[in-house]
Order: structure tokens, then C-alpha cells, then sequence
């Protein structure tokens, strides 16, 4: 059961589509429950979800790592085989037969019969691995052993090769291809013989994510054929049959930017041309697997698409409610399986036909059943020059509009090519549940630059300026509507969202508290230390070695405005963070001190982009909960 649908058009009046279930609906949705429990710190970092399930070639068994905890788990595709675990481990793959299913530790590779024992392992270094249809090796990508202990930026020490494990000897051959290239992914031709391998620069996102190309090797012969420079941040290759035989596909950013939307870009082998497939599409391509099928973010929801081998393009298949992850399917595409999440469900993992329907296969947090979720509405708007805009609402549980005002805490999505779908929004970084349970109305919106859209969505406006007119736009509209009082919001948000949230305290007074996590004080320092830094020139808009400034970036950096910040920010940030570095939090916390602003500074040690350590995690969701506490009271 998905959330509530809101016309939220200004002008208009209000209009929604009831619950099918009623009420009941925001208590474990699709399940009977006899109590209703008290949603705690402990069971939003504790609850077990699953991730990159992967289908078996034969299309008769699911694996799926489960995290916290990092296990690994095997289910019948049809349900006639429950859930067993195999043990602790991540990243399973399956042998091309069916018969084993491939999974790795630290230190080592590991395989197992499908329905249990015949287990082997072989130790060694093992990142990215591919089981091949030659049953007996695999391709490891792992870099060469250094000793040296600088770190010398000339020297590819990092660079991933491809070598070939034989696990009848345990010897690793590697073969002389791609030298001086990070090897990033490979994917075989079903029925064995040709691999397509993506290779980068370097190992570090920038300039490797920038440099891209796409090649074929044959482990048989060593014979290598150049495919070309493929588009920025190439990844997810998938070989598929088009109407003039084997084509090559992959996800990047839409050419010829290096910021934006994703596209489809397809090679055929006949000819070697990169071509957009994706072009003007209104949906954004967000992984590819077998049987030339493709997982879309379309709105607040997703969908499977197929490539049309007459037309080369996509052609949808099966609509999914709500948020869903790394579509896996059989060899042949019949069969399909996703990660999935709706309003009121937590992730779990669904299989079934490609047509559909798919029925859960996994039942990893029983225990979020018994929580009462507070009503989530999928909102619907216009921008104020006329764009469609969407987002989410989130209620305290048991209110309804009626009971408004409410507080409002809007949070921004990261990316700024992220978005929010229709999904249950529960965890430190989405923390509208959570927030929603301590009385406060939640704001979810899905301004321009963002997933879900199309690229010319993604693309359409500047950091600063038409993103923020279109989060000012939404807020006023829930305040007009009464469900929002004007004088009690709070904004916040995580990486882009954290940027979002600086920008709006510099911009406005309006907002009484803000959270900065992992956020962006300085586009051009970014752009100087960041490990994306060239993406994060394209976004701000300049960097500090372009002349003398003022720059484009300094106009689009909170910290420009940071004299002007009257409202209290928690700003939270990982110690170890390479993506967003602590200095940008460190800026914006000194220029608050400088000019006496309220605020809290909090760094998590070890941590980097991402928070991941339990405490860590439980800290900061009280934290957040308390920091906006002061929006309602007395």
C-alpha cells in the first residue's frame, strides 16, 4: 500500500485518494498486528534490510546480503525454498550454472551449493570479482602489493588489474591488457568467450571517473579490441542481443556533461558508436542487468524497462510502487528480483516474472510492523515558472491535515542528483518517521536538478537559486493549506541536502532551526580537496585558481552569506569524510563562533561520508530529534 496521493497545484483545492485499508494502513501495512510499539533509536539502526539481491542464471534462486551484520542469505525465486542464511559475508554472485553461489570476507572467496554444503574458499585480496561460464575461474580485480608508504600521485599503485583465478590450483594469472588503467568493472558475453571490461585513469574518482574507456578481451586468446572513450562515470555493463546482434550497454551521465542526469548509452559491436538510447526520456536509468532490462526512477516510484532490440530504446515493463534497488534477473530476462521499499514497508526483497507480479521473498525487520507510521502524502505542485514539481508529507502518527498547524521540518534529498520516493523514510539520513513521531509535520520536496525526471529536469537551473525558489514555493503552499505554521520551520539535509539547509539559514530568517550534515560551506574549496572535485567545479561554478575573484562559486557558497545567519545550526560531520571534507564544516562552524551565532559542532570519529558506526548512528538521530525539538516549545 502506497501514501496518499495530494494534489498540492496552488490555487487548487485540496484534493487526495483515500487509503484502500483505511488507518490501518500506517500499522505494518499488508500484515496483522496485535500492539503497537514505541519507535526507538535502537530499532531504526538495528532493523536488518537487504541489499543487492542477485538472481540465479536459471532464474530458480535469489542471494542477497543482509546489513547490519553483513550476511548472506539464499531464497527460492517461487517461495518453495524459505530464507537460509549461509553466514557472514557480502557481495554474492552465482557460477553461471546455477549450481554455486559465490560470496566473499575479508581475505577470501568463498562458494556454496545453492541448497547447502560443498562449501570451498581461497584466500586471498578479492574486490570486484565475476565467476565466468568457464566453471573453473573467476576474474579478481585487485591492485598490484606496494610497500611504499608515501603516497606518490604519479605512481598507480592503486590501479586495479584484471587477473584470472584458476580454483582448481588457486593461481592467479594476470594477464598483460590495460596497462597503467584502473580496471573498474567487466561484464562476460552469455555463453562464455568475450568480456567487456571499463577501464579509468585512475583509480581516484577524479580524474578517473572523467576518463572512462570500454574495451573487449578474450581470456582464451588475450586478444583486446578498442571500443572508445565511454561517458563520464560509466558503469553497470550489460551485454544484450539488438536486432543486428551483440550490443554493449552501460549507465553514465549524459553526454556531453560531466554533471546531470543518466543515460543509456549502447555500442554495437557491428559499428562502435556510443549512442544515447535515453534521450528526452522523462525517467532517469538507474542500473542494467540481463536480458537488455533496465531499473528506471520515474517520479516518486520506479519501473523495469526492456531495450527494444528494433528501436534501441526503452520500453516499459512492469511499474513498481515506491523506491526499488539493483534489479537482478535470469539469464534470459524472465525472472527478476529487486529490493523495494513503500511508505509504510521496509525494505525487502521481491521476486517474480518480469511482467509481474512480484512477491516478497525476504522478511528481514518483522519487528517495524507493530510501529504506528505517521500518514505520508504524495504531494504535486508547480514551480513558479510553471515546472511539475513532486514530494512527500509526512504527519505526525494518528494526525491528519485537520490537526494543523504543525511544525515543519523540510528535508532536502542529496545529490543533487538524488530524490525522494515514495518509500519508508526512517534512517538517520531520511529521518522523516522519525522526526514525524516526535510531533512534527515532515517536508519532502523534489526541487529541479534532482533524479526521477529526465536529464533536462536534472539540468534545469542553478545551484541556489531555482532548487531553493522551488523549496521556498512548496513550504509557502503547506503553510497556506494550514498545515504548516509559519512560525515554527526547520530545514536540513545531508551532503547536498546539508548544502541546502547552510544555504537557506544565509538566505532566510524564517527557518527557527537547521542541520547541516556532511554539507558545503565553499563550492571553490570543494572543488580544491574534494575527491570529485572537477564535478563540484561543474556545480559551483568556477574554482579558486580561475584569476582573481570574486568567482561564480563565491555567489553560491553558504559561507558567503554567513554573516547573515541568525538561526541555530547543528552541523555534523564523518572525521574521515574524502567526498565532503571536514574542512567545509569546519568554515561554516568558525565563521558562527566569529559572528556569535548559536550552533553545535559535532564530528564523528573514523567515520566518512556516510555514518556507520551503531553509537554514531544513535547519537546523531537523538541529536537531530532534539535539535528540532525547539520548534515546539513553549
Amino acid at each position: 500500500m502506497g501514501a496518499q496521493s495530494t494534489d498540492f497545484t496552488p490555487n487548487a483545492d485540496l484534493k487526495s485518494e483515500g487509503s484502500s485499508q483505511g488507518d490501518d494502513h500506517r500499522v505494518g501495512a499488508g500484515f496483522m498486528c496485535e500492539y503497537r510499539a514505541m519507535l526507538t533509536e535502537e530499532m531504526v539502526v538495528d532493523a536488518r534490510m537487504p541489499v543487492i539481491p542477485v538472481v540465479s542464471p536459471d532464474g530458480r534462486w535469489v542471494a542477497y546480503g543482509v546489513m547490519p551484520g553483513k550476511t548472506v542469505w539464499v531464497a527460492g525465486m517461487n517461495g518453495d525454498a524459505p530464507p537460509r542464511e549461509l553466514g557472514e559475508g557480502i557481495d554474492p554472485k552465482w557460477s553461471v550454472d546455477s549450481q554455486y553461489v559465490y560470496f566473499r570476507t575479508e581475505g577470501q572467496l568463498h562458494r556454496e551449493q545453492a541448497e547447502g554444503g560443498d562449501r570451498r574458499s581461497w584466500k586471498g585480496e578479492v574486490g570486484t570479482y565475476l565467476p565466468l561460464a568457464d566453471p573453473y575461474t573467476v576474474v579478481v580485480l585487485s591492485p598490484d602489493p606496494s610497500e611504499s608508504d608515501p603516497w606518490v600521485w604519479s605512481e598507480a599503485a592503486n590501479h586495479d588489474r584484471l587477473r584470472l583465478l584458476d580454483l582448481r590450483s588457486g593461481a592467479v594469472k594476470t594477464p598483460e591488457v590495460f596497462q597503467g588503467r584502473h580496471v573498474v568493472e567487466v561484464a562476460e558475453r552469455p555463453g562464455g568467450g568475450m568480456l567487456a571490461v571499463l577501464t579509468q585513469e585512475s583509480a581516484d574518482p577524479d580524474p578517473g571517473e572523467l576518463t572512462p574507456r570500454l574495451h573487449l578481451f578474450d581470456p582464451a586468446t588475450g586478444e583486446v579490441r578498442e571500443l572508445g572513450a565511454a561517458a563520464v562515470s560509466a558503469g553497470s555493463l550489460t551485454w544484450w542481443v539488438g536486432a543486428d546482434g551483440w550490443h554493449v550497454a552501460y549507465i553514465a551521465t549524459t553526454p556531453p556533461g560531466i554533471a546531470g542526469g543518466n543515460a543509456v548509452l549502447d555500442v554495437a559491436l557491428t559499428e562502435g558508436e556510443h549512442r544515447n538510447l535515453t534521450e528526452g526520456l522523462p525517467v532517469c536509468p538507474l542500473n542494467l542487468t540481463s536480458g537488455g532490462l533496465a531499473l528506471v526512477a520515474d517520479g516518486l516510484d520506479s519501473s523495469i524497462h526492456r531495450l527494444d532490440p528494433a528501436t534501441r530504446r526503452l520500453v516499459e515493463v512492469l511499474p513498481l510502487r515506491g523506491l526499488a534497488w539493483w534489479l537482478t534477473a535470469s539469464a534470459d530476462g524472465a525472472r527478476v528480483a529487486v529490493a523495494r521499499s513503500e511508505a509504510y514497508e521496509a525494505r525487502s526483497v521481491f521476486a517474480g516474472p518480469v511482467q509481474g507480479p512480484l512477491v516478497r521473498r525476504s522478511d528481514t525487520a518483522p519487528e517495524l510492523r507493530a510501529i504506528e507510521w505517521g500518514v505520508q502524502e504524495r504531494l504535486s505542485y508547480r514551480a513558479k515558472d510553471g515546472l511539475e514539481l513532486d514530494g512527500l508529507l509526512v504527519l505526525p502518527p494518528g494526525k491528519s491535515r485537520e490537526d494543523g498547524p504543525f511544525s515543519l521540518v523540510t528535508i532536502v534529498h542529496g545529490g543533487p542528483y538524488g530524490r525522494w520516493a515514495d518509500q519508508l523514510l526512517l534512517h538517520h539520513y531520511e529521518p522523516a518517521q522519525w522526526l514525524a513521531a516526535d510531533g512534527h509535520a515532515v517536508f519532502l520536496p523534489n526541487p529541479r536538478g534532482g533524479q526521477g525526471h529526465g536529464h533536462a529536469f536534472a539540468t534545469n537551473g542553478t545551484l541556489g537559486r531555482e532548487e531553493w525558489h522551488d523549496l521556498l514555493t512548496g513550504i509557502d503552499l503547506l503553510i497556506e493549506q494550514g498545515v504548516a505554521d509559519p512560525d515554527r520551520l526547520g530545514i536540513g539535509g545531508y551532503s547536498h541536502g546539508g548544502y541546502m539547509a547552510a544555504w537557506a539559514v544565509g538566505q532566510t530568517d524564517r527557518f527557527k532551526a537547521a542541520l547541516m550534515g556532511a554539507g558545503i560551506s565553499d563550492w571553490g574549496m570543494l572543488a580544491a580537496t574534494g575527491e570529485l572535485g572537477a564535478f563540484e567545479a561543474a556545480l559551483g561554478g568556477s574554482t579558486g585558481w580561475e584569476g582573481v575573484g570574486p568567482h561564480p562559486h563565491d555567489k553560491r557558497s553558504p559561507i558567503s552569506y554567513a554573516s547573515k545567519i541568525r538561526t541555530p545550526v547543528l552541523i555534523v560531520h564523518g572525521a574521515q569524510d574524502t567526498n565532503v571534507p571536514l574542512s567545509q564544516a569546519e568554515f561554516l562552524h568558525r565563521a558562527l563562533r566569529r559572528f556569535d551565532v548559536e550552533h553545535e559542532f559535532v564530528v564523528y570519529p573514523r567515520e566518512g561520508h556516510n555514518i556507520v558506526e551503531r553509537n554514531h548512528r544513535i547519537d546523531l538521530l537523538r541529536r537531530t530529534r532534539t535539535w528540532f525539538s525547539r520548534l515546539n516549545r513553549s
